[in-house]
């Protein structure tokens, strides 16, 4: 799917997405990748099934108001221990299925709101 042009200008955001990848800016990623508004990081964490607290602390840090974590193919919900690092940051999550979380980061970023997409291919 692509996505049509929208009102974020200069920012990153995704433009499209299917099977195994996504788009930011009309660059492909097919591996664990966190996308802010300002930066694209390649993600240490490579599986939903691998995750670990470490995988949260660096996201606790970037001054956030909410994280997206984008699942794979399917909708997962980590255990809360894992995100306790945002919580005690005070930074909102959300976990959905990949594709539910480049449209809704899309939309949060449109609306100049301070979000991140952390996203999982597995």
């Amino acid at each position: 799917m692509k996505f049509h042009e929208s009102s974020v200008a200069g920012r990153n955001s995704f433009t499209g997405y299917g099977e195994g990848y996504v788009q930011v800016n009309n660059t492909r990623h097919e591996t664990s990748v966190i996308v802010t508004a300002g930066r694209i990081l390649p993600w240490s964490a490579t599986s939903f099934d691998e995750l670990k607290t470490g995988d949260f602390d660096g996201l606790a840090t970037m001054a956030l108001e909410i994280v997206l974590l984008g699942t794979g193919m399917k909708l997962r919900f980590p255990h809360p221990r894992l995100t306790q690092a945002l919580a005690r940051a005070r930074i909102g999550f959300e976990a959905m299925d990949l594709h539910a979380a480049c449209r809704t980061y899309n939309i949060l970023l449109a609306e100049d709101r301070k979000v991140a997409a952390a996203l999982l291919f597995a």
